[in-house]
């Protein structure tokens, strides 16, 4: 299983989408520093994720959320909302 995750930074405000075969492990490394772009926003909190049964989908829909905006493509969804954030 592969999956597309969104993560969210309360210290620096932002979120972060990735792909990875391995959910839980891959959070780890953001929230150890072992990722260059997030080390400075730890904590990551997960905000989404979206199982797929290849990488391909799971990339096909990073880029897609890429190219949408991160924000723009949650509240398009209705996985989160800007003055109820959950």
């Amino acid at each position: 299983m592969y999956y597309t995750y969104i993560l969210f930074s309360h210290k620096l405000l932002i979120f972060y989408v990735g792909s990875t075969q391995h959910l839980d492990t891959r959070i780890a490394q953001h929230n150890s520093g072992k990722s260059k772009f997030t080390k400075q926003g730890i904590p990551w909190c997960l905000i989404h994720s979206f199982p797929f049964p290849s990488r391909a989908l799971a990339v096909q829909l990073e880029l897609k959320i890429k190219k949408r905006g991160i924000l723009r493509f949650l509240i398009d969804n209705n996985l989160f909302h800007p003055l109820n954030p959950g």
